[in-house]
C-alpha cells in the first residue's frame, strides 16, 4: 500500500468514528452556575433538503432574564409565563419570565447553516443539566428536538435530543 492510500483509509476511519451533528445544538454546553449566558442554538441543516422557516425553543423553569438577539429577516415572538415567587433585581420587582422564544419568517436553506442567539441569567443550581427543546419548522416538515435523557442516560441514546447546557461550579461572569 501507498502512503496516500494508508493516510486515505485512515483519515475514512476517524471520519466515520465521529458523532453525526445533525440536530440542533447548543455551542458552549457548559456555563458557571447563577450567572449570564449567551446560548447560541445552531442549526445545522433543513429538514430533509427543505429550508428551515422557523425555531422555537422552550426556555427551562429557573433561566430569566431572557433576551433574544434580534437576526435579520426574522421576526421574534416571545411567550412569557408568571414567575412564583418573582424576585427582585436592582430594586425592580420581576413576575414574569420568557418560557418560550419563536423565530419565524425567514428561510434558512438547507445547504446552509446558521445561529440562533439570546441572552438570559442561568439558576445558581451547579452540576444541572437544563435542557432547552427547540422545534425546527421547515418549508415542509418539521424537526422535534425536545428529548431530555432519562435518568443514566445522555443525549447521546436518543435520535433528537434537546439541546443541554450543564451548570457549572466556576464563578459567574456577570455583564
Amino acid at each position: 500500500m501507498t502512503k496516500l492510500t494508508i493516510a486515505t483509509i485512515a483519515a475514512a476511519a476517524v471520519l466515520t468514528a465521529l458523532p453525526v451533528f445533525a440536530h440542533v445544538t447548543l455551542e458552549t454546553s457548559e456555563s458557571p452556575a447563577g450567572g449570564f449566558y449567551k446560548a447560541v442554538l445552531r442549526v445545522p441543516h433543513g429538514c430533509a433538503g427543505s429550508p428551515t422557516i422557523g425555531l422555537r425553543v422552550q426556555i427551562p423553569e429557573g433561566v430569566i432574564e431572557t433576551k433574544p438577539m434580534p437576526k435579520p429577516g426574522w421576526k421574534i415572538t416571545l411567550k412569557v409565563k408568571p414567575l412564583d415567587p418573582p424576585f427582585v433585581d436592582d430594586g425592580i420587582k420581576i413576575t414574569t419570565a420568557v418560557g418560550e422564544i419563536d423565530w419565524s419568517g425567514g428561510s434558512l436553506p438547507d445547504d446552509f447553516y446558521d445561529e440562533f442567539v439570546f441572552r438570559a441569567r442561568l439558576p445558581s443550581r451547579p452540576g444541572t443539566m437544563l435542557y432547552f427543546p427547540a422545534i425546527q419548522i421547515c418549508a415542509k416538515g418539521e424537526e422535534r428536538w425536545i428529548q431530555i435523557p432519562a435518568e443514566g442516560k445522555t443525549a447521546d441514546d436518543y435520535d433528537n435530543p434537546a439541546p443541554g447546557l450543564k451548570l457549572t461550579n466556576a464563578p459567574p461572569q456577570n455583564d
